[in-house]
């Protein structure tokens, strides 16, 4: 059966061409080419704005949670001592992240059968109003026990409705790129991602920087929650103007879409799932602890300045951002295995170097190691997105990736701060969490060693 689609925003049809899934498909992608004629130039630079600020709000919140983290623990847990209140405070963040897997089981079915649109506009609406309620949650001091119950209850709304977000954005993006560009198109996810971090950040030094810590613990903690309602609104407007992806418009035309996509991935591609989950090990610790954790590590661990920590953390994320793009023209180059390879052995050699070096106090020399080590992690962040995408074909896309990167996020990103905390204070090593992310980084290195090249390879259908 065949049926002709208008791609929203330059009324051309979509090719009605199969993509060519044979394994060992030619490098000609003449199928994909076909398709990606008929997506006009304004077609892609919205699908590129739908994706961005939708990943942006997600990580929005996140950051803001970890970099107000002491604040917060202040807030909810008054009655506990300074470093168990913060322990606290990162257990409900990990808490948030125990339910990502379920979530990426739900949001997979929801993209891999009715569409990636679908499940990208609910996913959105859901955490950009649990975001929001955070804001409204009244202290400690205010309605006693209640208050942390209400905060874990928000926080596990929002880790369901995230654990869609990042895995449907790549998807989506992935599936609109041209077949030789999937690595930077994908890179607008992970950019989007530190942009989020980035504007926490910023808000995060304003704030500690003007306001007094009886407002900060009052009033002021709350006002980065308020703006993700107008910007949620705003990132789902966006996608409900858009048509779904070529590639899930021609596997429902030719009525291949499967019924249960996470029964298809478990049994047919469950050693690319393993190896996802392995691949995603890395970013999982590397990211929590490197952006989100390292101001707390800089201000309770190092004895830095709130506010020099939030500036410096500031610095390396402007970075970041330019490194990521880089990074993904890098893997359309010279191929995802590569990039993703280099990445773990970087961080094999240098982060307990560079960790150590952050014990030195020169604001300077913490800066320069924290741009160190996030364009060592670009060379993960910025290629795992597309890398993961291709691993999987159509039919089980959103559901492969969604799963592996939240049930790697689950165990071992969430819990990254809290781990981190942990291991200082059991240790009374200050090191403990580089030689958290050298393990990590092991792990990812194998599993990527494993998989195969998928670059410069078409997308496959089944």
């Amino acid at each position: 059966m065949t049926q002709h689609n208008t791609n929203a925003g330059n009324g051309a049809p979509a090719s009605d061409a199969p993509f060519d899934t044979r394994p060992d498909a030619p490098a000609s992608l003449s199928g994909q080419r076909r398709l990606e004629e008929k997506v006009g130039k304004q077609t892609r630079r919205r699908v590129i704005a739908a994706s961005f600020i939708g990943n942006f709000v997600e990580w929005f919140d996140y950051a803001v949670y970890g970099y107000l983290a002491a604040t917060i623990s202040v807030v909810f847990f008054p009655e506990s001592d300074p470093q168990t209140a913060l322990l606290a405070t990162f257990a409900l963040f990990a808490v948030s992240f125990l339910v990502r897997p379920i979530g990426g089981f739900v949001w997979g079915h929801i993209g891999d059968r009715v569409g990636r649109r679908t499940a990208l506009s609910l996913s959105i609406l859901i955490m950009s109003a649990a975001t929001f309620c955070i804001a409204l949650i009244p202290g400690y001091a205010t309605i006693g026990i209640w208050a942390p119950a209400l905060l874990l209850f928000v926080r596990i709304i929002q880790g369901f409705s995230a654990s869609g977000e990042y895995a449907g954005a790549s998807a989506f993006l992935v599936e609109y790129a041209p077949p030789r560009r999937r690595g930077i198109y994908a890179a607008v996810v992970p950019a989007s991602t530190a942009t989020g971090l980035l504007l926490g950040s910023l808000l995060t030094a304003l704030f500690t920087a003007t306001l007094s810590t009886d407002q900060m613990q009052d009033w002021g903690w709350r006002i980065p929650f308020l703006l993700a309602a107008p910007m949620g609104l705003i990132g789902r407007y966006i996608r409900t103007k858009l048509e779904d992806t070529p590639a899930f418009r021609e596997l429902a035309a030719e009525d291949h879409a499967v019924k249960a996509p996470v029964k298809s991935m478990f049994r047919q591609h469950w050693r690319q799932l393993l190896q996802a989950v392995g691949a995603v090990l890395l970013n999982a610790v590397g990211f929590y602890v490197i952006l989100s954790y390292m101001p707390t590590y800089l201000s309770e661990e190092l004895g830095l300045g709130a506010t020099e920590s939030y500036i410096a953390t500031t610095i390396a994320l402007l970075t970041y951002i330019g490194f990521i793009f880089l990074t993904g023209m890098l893997s359309d180059r010279f191929g995802r295995k590569k990039v993703l390879i280099s990445a773990s052995v970087t961080f094999i050699l240098l982060t307990v170097p560079a960790f150590a070096l952050l014990g030195t106090g020169s604001f300077l020399v913490i800066v320069l190691v924290q741009i160190l080590l996030g364009a060592m992690l670009t060379l993960n962040d910025g290629t795992l997105p597309s890398f993961l995408a291709e691993m999987f074909p159509t039919k089980v896309r959103y559901s492969g990736f969604a799963v592996s990167f939240n049930l790697s996020n689950a165990l071992f990103g969430g819990t990254a701060p809290m781990v981190a905390t942990l291991l200082i204070s059991l240790t009374a090593n200050d090191l403990a969490p580089a030689w958290y992310l050298v393990a990590a980084a092991v792990v990812s290195l194998v599993a990527v060693a494993l998989s195969r090249e998928t670059s410069h390879q078409p997308l496959r259908h089944e």
